[in-house]
Order: structure tokens, then sequence, then C-alpha cells
């Protein structure tokens, strides 16, 4: 009796799974800045570039509003959703608690500590290169893999979630050169307290390097949201 009811949900193990591989194009082009914050997304051009249903990609949209990298307004659309200031600063407190707590733990140099290095190098070519979008890839990167120290799939999720939605935050920026820059030497400066096995004083640093990085962002987003060059009202939702 059991297996017979499961027979009907056959159907929707592949629809999600194709839902899920939609989303996964999606969000990599949101936190790539392809689809901008406050843009609407058209469904006839997505679901005709991408050989969906609409049914898939409304599933794939609705993934990605429970993300909160998409809001849905009746009788308007999807949009990539716009933050607000309170947004970057409650972004910004669970980082704190996060990644701080990991680096606060270490007391010999972490296994993944050649990921967190291959990260600065990325973002030291970027810096030769001139290419800001990906110098912020790779402080990114430097996060998501600070954050892997602990070895928790959940914290992984959790920080994948967080950084996908800053980077809606780093797409707005006039100058994200401004921004990134400076702390590629900081990350260096954390790699190199953390390879002596020093969490406590890691965890020291960064908190100053967030509590710096926070203030900037929230001052100029202030500051864009008054000049209204945020996007759509109710995409900041």
């Amino acid at each position: 009796m059991e297996a017979q009811a499961l027979v009907a949900d056959r159907a929707l193990i592949g629809r999600a799974s194709r839902a899920d591989q939609v989303a996964a194009v999606l969000r990599n082009r949101i936190s790539t800045g392809w689809f901008r914050p406050g843009q609407r997304l058209a469904e006839d051009e997505i679901t005709a570039a991408l050989g969906v249903s609409r049914n898939t990609l409304r599933e794939a949209f609705r993934l990605l509003t429970h993300e909160r990298l998409l809001v849905q307004e009746l009788n308007r659309g999807t949009f990539v959703r716009v933050l607000d200031v309170e947004d970057v600063v409650d972004l910004y407190r669970v980082r704190m608690h996060v990644e701080c707590a990991v680096v606060r733990t270490v007391s010999v140099a972490p296994v993944g500590l050649p990921r967190i290095a291959a990260t600065v190098v990325q973002g030291r070519a970027a810096l030769g290169e001139q290419d800001w979008r990906a110098l912020g890839t790779a402080n990114i990167a430097f996060h998501q893999e600070l954050v892997a120290i602990a070895g928790s799939p959940r914290l992984d999720e959790l920080m994948r979630g967080l950084l996908a939605e800053l980077r809606l935050v780093f797409h707005v920026m006039d100058d994200p050169r401004w921004f990134h820059e400076p702390y590629l030497a900081r990350n260096q400066e954390i790699l190199d307290v953390l390879a002596r096995g020093d969490g406590p004083a890691a965890a020291e640093l960064l908190t100053a390097y967030l509590t710096d990085a926070e203030g900037q962002l929230v001052t100029a987003y202030a500051v864009l949201r008054a000049a209204d060059v945020l996007g759509p009202a109710k995409a900041r939702r």
C-alpha cells in the first residue's frame, strides 16, 4: 500500500531534479551579476534559452525566492532581489557569529589551509589583471573556505546562501575596486595567523575586518538608496 502510494510521486522526482538544475544555473547567473538586482526575469526568454517548461522554471523561481535571491510580485513578474540596508546589517551579524566562531576554534594549522591560500593567490591574480569582479569572487571564496574549516556541510550551505545574498549588494556598488582591493592584504594577514594555529588572534582580526566591511557597505548602500538607484522598490522585499 505504501509503495503504491509513492508511485504517484515518481514524476515529482524528475521535475524537482530538473528545477534544481535550472535554479543552479540561475543562481550562478545572479551571483556573477549577469542578472542584476532589480531586473525582471522574462519567463519566455529563459524557458526558450534553457529548453525547459514554464512549470519547471517557476519551480526554480520558487526555490530561489526561498533563498532570498528573487522576489515574485503578483501581476508584475519575478525580479532579482534588491537588498535594503537592514539586510546588509543582518547578513554581517550572521557572518560575524559564524565565521569568527569557526576561526576561533583553530589551534593548529587547519587541513583546509591550502584551499584558503589558493583564494588569496586567486585574488592577487585578479588584482594584477584589474578584474574587480574576479577579485570579489576570490574574496567570497576566501570566506567560504574559512567556514569550511569546521567540516560541517550545514555551515557550508548556510555560508553559500549568505554570500550569494551578499553578492547582490556588491553588484550595485559603483566602484567594486574600492571595496575589494583593501581586503586582499587583510586576507593574507588572517591566513598567516591561521598558519601558526592561532585561532583566537585570527578571530580578532576577522572581527575587525567584518566590522569595517559592514560599515563601508552600509554607508555606501544608504547613499545609493537615498539616490533611488537600487532598482524597483518592490524588488527590495
